[in-house]
């Protein structure tokens, strides 16, 4: 098995955490092609979406706990198993409804990469390097919403949107394979907690309560918001609205990717002489420059693919240098139940932004317009998150003042 800390490992974890972004990415260039086969509208097809996310935050929950008891390994070969059989029931859906069900079990299983590969790089390095590592996994993992919505473009227009399921499953058996051999169990056996019921609320409210936590995950979760917004209407918005192309989609999309991996790099670089919280300022305030830009556009009812396309990747390229330092900020102060602080983080970050998800599915207009006041919003909401909570808490060791002994 390869070294902790070898580059290999961290190639490997965002290999596994990438399911989740695979299995939302892929398929969005199916959603009018699906809404179409079944005969239903917007609002219900995603729902497809919304619903896997809902069932991705609840997941989380259960599986950050049980990986503080047993480890880390298992329950993620245990979440990709239980994907792969729900992807085969997605690729089997003859309606809407069996869709949305099997889609929602699909979120039950692939939660686990993302919560416990967060807290994998918790075991294995302090909070200051774990920002730096979670922006480089981050920067390997934008390789598959990059190539993802092409991918699934081209087999859409192919093989039908079915094949995508089928492909979704066949990566996560592959990931159950590579993390059982690949990659040793990352947490200390020292640290395992108790699977008590009262052990486990003790835990969340520990976690649930802690300022620097809250603070940090508001933060990330409302800056996701703005992300999720944009997937749950870019295709409807593109496709359907502006008429490009499901086969090109992808193209466009990974000009939105480009700028998010601009962004890890940034703070991969920032990271050698600035602190976290000073990288994240400044990630959110060009967050919020690009989603203003992209509302200002479509209140002026400036309608093509650049005037999403571009704004939206500069909140990409704010959002790249953000993510890490929250991650890594919200589970500072808790080496010794990583696993719970990491699903609690995950939860809040899933359920707010499937509430953005539903709120752009229902108050789709048939413009951008809806999708990018939304994004403005979300990003100026974590800003205020931020100034709120983060400044006044940051995380130990995330104090701007902590730059100058660096």
């Amino acid at each position: 098995m390869l070294a902790l800390t070898s580059i290999w490992t961290t190639i490997l974890l965002a290999a596994a955490v990438a399911l989740g972004p695979l299995a939302t990415d892929m398929y969005l260039p199916a959603l009018p092609q699906i809404g179409s086969d079944f005969g239903t509208g917007t609002s219900q097809v995603q729902l497809t979406l919304s619903l896997y996310m809902v069932g991705f935050a609840i997941a989380q929950l259960i599986c950050g706990p049980l990986a503080d008891r047993f480890g880390r390994k298992p329950i993620m070969i245990g979440g990709f198993i239980v994907f792969a059989i729900a992807s085969i029931g997605c690729a089997l859906a003859s309606n809407i409804e069996t869709l949305i069900l099997c889609r929602f079990l699909q979120a039950l299983g692939g939660s686990a990469g993302p919560v416990l590969g967060r807290a994998a790089i918790r075991d294995i390095y302090t909070p200051r390097e774990a920002a730096k590592i979670m922006a480089l996994l981050a920067s390997i993992m934008a390789l598959a919403p990059a190539v993802a919505p092409t991918l699934g473009g081209i087999m859409v227009a192919g093989l039908g949107w079915h094949s995508i399921f089928v492909a979704l499953g066949g990566y996560a058996l592959i990931m159950a394979v590579v993390v059982a051999f690949g990659i040793p169990e990352p947490m200390r056996p020292e640290y395992r907690q108790p699977l008590k019921l009262c052990s486990l609320l003790q835990n969340y409210r520990a976690i649930g309560t802690d300022i620097s936590f809250l603070g940090y995950t508001l933060t990330n979760a409302l800056l996701f918001s703005g992300l999720f917004a944009f997937l749950s209407g870019s295709s409807f918005v593109l496709i359907d609205f502006l008429k490009v192309p499901p086969q090109q989609f992808g193209l466009y999309f990974a000009g939105i990717v480009v700028g998010y991996v601009t962004g890890n790099l940034s703070a991969i670089r920032l990271g050698s002489h600035l602190v976290p919280d000073q990288i994240l300022v400044r990630g959110l305030v060009i967050a919020v420059a690009g989603g203003s830009l992209m509302a200002a556009l479509a209140l002026a009812e400036v309608f093509s693919v650049w005037a999403v396309i571009l704004p939206q990747a500069l909140f990409m390229a704010g959002t790249g240098m953000v993510m890490p330092q929250t991650m890594a900020g919200a589970m500072a102060n808790f080496p010794r139940m990583a696993g719970s602080a990491s699903a609690l983080f995950g939860f809040a970050q899933m359920a707010i932004a499937a509430f953005a998800g539903m709120l752009v599915g229902i108050l789709h207009d048939g413009t951008s317009l809806v999708m990018a006041v939304t994004i403005a919003i979300s990003a100026a909401a974590a800003l205020a998150s931020y100034l709120l909570l983060v400044q006044r808490h940051p995380a130990p060791g995330f104090e701007p003042q902590a730059a100058s002994s660096q």
